[in-house]
């Protein structure tokens, strides 16, 4: 029945159930591993606004793994500082979806990753004389503003916390457990935008009943890496993925 109303192939349930493991390893492992799932689901399905709409489910079962791991490295600062402007970003993104094809939302989510994430490895390397410009409420409210538009549109919001993250010089933990908790905030905030328009229905789901024992699974295979992978690494994974997936998004 489920295959039957969605017309899947079996390539595509292969790689859908490759991104619901990444989806789970992304939300307790190396976050910047989010934008790999995006665009697995980008691939396997009709539009990036379906992709976007059977994902959302699955990112709340790993964001609740999370929160569970991880919620005692929590920094509730950064959600304060972050959540108003992202709340912001997801309405103009709730606005906008209609008026916009897939194609425009892969071009534009795709160029604002590859300039935040120019930026960040810019003001790595300036980092001494750019620290108050990081603690700037500006600079709080642009990453805000895109993480909630992005999400609304395409569930991409991961780089760009990542970027965020990255340039507030977290620990890994910190890191994991401040995401953990902002993504399953937004994510619930989120849900009925999605339902409103149409991409979270009783067929998406049906499938996402059939992954998200996937989604658990990565998760706990992500608590294990994360222990097992240095702060320096973790930094370049998070942000050298989050420029691939701007480049994927643009040539896609």
């Amino acid at each position: 029945m489920l295959n039957e109303s969605l017309g899947l192939s079996l390539w595509q349930w292969a790689v859908l159930a490759l991104g619901a493991l990444l989806v789970g390893i992304s939300k307790t492992g190396v976050a910047g591993l989010s934008i790999l799932f995006v665009a697995l689901f980008a691939a396997a399905l009709p539009s990036t606004k379906q992709a976007s709409g059977l994902v959302l489910p699955l990112l709340i079962v790993g964001d609740l793994v999370a929160v569970l791991s991880y919620r005692r490295h929590m920094l509730w600062s950064h959600l304060l500082r972050l959540f108003p402007w992202t709340a912001a970003g997801v309405i103009l993104g709730f606005l906008a979806l209609g008026a916009m094809s897939d194609r425009t939302a892969r071009t534009l989510i795709g160029a604002i990753l590859l300039v935040m994430t120019g930026l960040s490895y810019w003001l790595r390397l300036r980092r001494a004389q750019d620290e108050s410009a990081l603690q700037h409420w500006g600079f709080a409210a642009c990453i805000g503003i895109l993480a909630g538009f992005t999400t609304l549109i395409a569930n991409a919001a991961g780089p760009l916390m990542a970027i965020y993250l990255v340039a507030m010089r977290l620990p890994k933990l910190e890191y994991v457990g401040t995401a953990a908790v902002f993504f399953c905030v937004l994510n619930l905030f989120k849900l009925p935008f999605m339902i409103d328009l149409g991409l979270v229905t009783s067929t998406s789901i049906e499938l996402n009943l059939l992954l998200a024992p996937l989604v658990v699974l990565g998760a706990l295979a992500g608590r294990r890496l994360l222990v097992r992978i240095n702060q320096r690494l973790f930094e370049e994974l998070a942000l050298g993925l989050s420029g691939i997936a701007a480049v994927v998004l643009l040539v896609a």
